[in-house]
């Protein structure tokens, strides 16, 4: 089995795709026609969003995302953690933590979409080594 995509819901596909294009600089790999479904090439794994009216149709409710009490993060790793963060608030993130060295050598920072989800920019984790 693989982990194919990760799908968030959304009031405005078009717009959070054009939000994660102008934030972390991903590519747009698909957008129905409906505007009700699209997605983001991220390597093997796509960033997925429906729209919440199609989710209504099928019968399902998901709640507003909220940053602040949220249920998961995604994660975007890169070498230079205050310049993409930056990025992201230039194209409309909202800052929820700010760039800050972490005790285990990570440089972490955390935004909020427009849409309420956490988003986590980091730079790799600094494993310790095997043996």
């Amino acid at each position: 089995m693989i982990f194919r995509y990760t799908i968030l819901y959304v009031d405005d596909v078009a717009a959070s795709i054009v939000f994660y294009e102008r934030a972390f600089a991903l590519n747009r790999s698909f957008l129905h026609g409906s505007g009700d479904y699209g997605e983001l090439a991220t390597g093997e794994t796509r960033l997925a969003f429906s729209s919440s009216a199609l989710m209504h149709q099928l019968g399902k409710y998901p709640s507003k995302a909220n940053a602040r009490s949220p249920v998961f993060e995604l994660a975007f790793e890169t070498e230079d953690v205050s310049a993409a963060l930056q990025r992201a608030l230039s194209a409309g993130a909202i800052l929820v933590q700010d760039v800050r060295e972490e005790p285990w050598g990570q440089t972490t920072s955390y935004v909020s979409d427009p849409n309420g989800y956490l988003v986590e920019i980091c730079s790799p984790v600094q494993l310790p080594s095997p043996g």
